[in-house]
C-alpha cells in the first residue's frame, strides 16, 4: 500500500514540477440498469447508479487524476431498508442486497494507472472492502479507436477472509486470515466513428477467493459489451448491453437467471443487463 501511495505522489509531483498547464476536470452522471452486474456477478436487480468525480488533467490529458463517489441503490435494496433482516429472513436471498457507496481515486499517466477503491455496504454491520489496483491501457499508443488493456485488482482490507490452515496460528486462536482476493481483467475495446463501442473482457481470479467463489486459479468472467453514445448538448447519452459467462460458476446447468431471480444469487453462470446512462 505504501508503494502505491509513493507512486501516486511521484506521478502527481512530476506534473507540477514540469510546470505543465493543469486544468480542472469533473465527471458526473448516472445509469439505470436492469441488473447490477459486477465483474460477471449478479449483485441485484433493477438499480440506479449515480457517480461524481473531480480532479485535474495535465500535459494535454496525458496525465489525469480523479477522485469521487459511486453508488448503487436497487429495488431489493429498498426492501432491505424497509424491512431489515430478522432471524426468519436470514436465508431469504431477497434481503441480501443493500445500498452500496464506493469511494474511488486514481491517477493515470501515459496509459499507466494506479488507484484505490473503498466499497462500503450499508448493512447493519457497515461491511466494507478496501482494494488497490493498477493497470495499463494500450490505447495510448494505438489511439481511441482500438485498445487493449489489463488491470489487476487486489482486496487489502475488510470482509475478505478464508479459513486459516496453519496449525501454529490456529493454536493462537487465529482462525481466519486475509484472502487478498484478486481479479485480473484483460480487455479489448473497439470504437466506431458513429459512437458505437464493442468490448470484450476476461476476468481471472489467480488464487482462492471468497469474493469470486473459486478455490484455485480460475477464469471467472467472460463478458461482451456494446455501448452506443450520442452527444446531446452538454451531455452524453449512453445506451449499453452486457452479457457475461462465469466458466467457474456454481450452476452447472448453465441456466440464465433474469433480474427477477434474486433467489438465485451466486448460483448462476450466465448474467446480463441493459442500461441507460446520462453523463455531463
Amino acid at each position: 500500500m505504501k508503494k502505491i501511495m509513493v507512486l501516486v505522489a511521484a506521478m502527481t509531483a512530476a506534473v507540477f514540477s514540469a510546470k505543465a498547464e493543469v486544468e480542472f476536470a469533473y465527471e458526473a452522471g448516472a445509469e439505470l440498469v436492469s441488473a447490477y452486474i459486477w465483474r460477471g456477478m449478479y449483485n441485484g436487480g433493477l438499480s440506479f447508479q449515480p457517480e461524481g468525480l473531480v480532479g485535474f488533467n495535465a500535459l494535454d490529458e496525458a496525465v489525469q487524476f480523479r477522485a469521487g463517489v459511486w453508488a448503487s441503490v436497487g429495488a431489493s435494496d429498498w426492501k432491505f431498508k424497509k424491512d431489515g433482516i430478522g432471524i426468519e429472513d436470514v436465508y431469504n436471498p431477497n434481503t441480501y442486497f443493500v445500498p452500496e457507496v464506493d469511494f474511488i481515486a486514481s491517477v493515470s499517466a501515459y496509459g499507466a494507472s494506479v488507484g484505490f477503491n473503498e466499497y462500503y455496504y450499508c448493512d447493519d454491520g457497515s461491511t466494507h472492502q478496501s482494494e488497490i489496483w493498477f493497470g495499463y491501457n494500450f490505447s495510448h499508443f494505438f489511439g481511441d479507436y482500438a485498445g487493449a488493456y489489463v488491470n489487476w485488482y487486489t482486496t487489502v482490507a475488510g470482509a475478505d477472509k478464508v479459513v486459516e490452515t496453519d496449525l501454529k496460528r490456529i493454536a493462537k486462536g487465529q482462525l481466519e486470515r486475509p484472502a487478498f482476493s484478486s481479479y485480473i481483467e484483460l480487455g479489448y475495446d473497439y470504437s466506431f466513428d458513429f459512437g458505437l463501442t464493442l468490448g470484450f473482457q476476461m476476468g481471472l481470479s489467480p488464487w482462492q477467493s471468497p469474493i469470486y467463489g473459486n478455490e484455485k486459479f480460475a477464469v471467472v468472467n467472460l463478458a461482451l459489451k456494446a455501448n452506443q453514445e450520442w452527444e446531446v448538448g452538454p451531455c452524453t447519452i449512453d445506451l449499453f448491453a452486457l452479457g457475461s459467462l462465469n466458466p467457474d460458476g456454481i450452476d452447472k446447468d448453465n441456466v440464465f437467471i433474469s433480474a427477477a431471480g434474486d433467489d438465485k444469487i451466486g448460483c448462476q453462470k450466465l448474467n446480463g443487463c441493459i442500461g441507460l446512462g446520462v453523463w455531463f
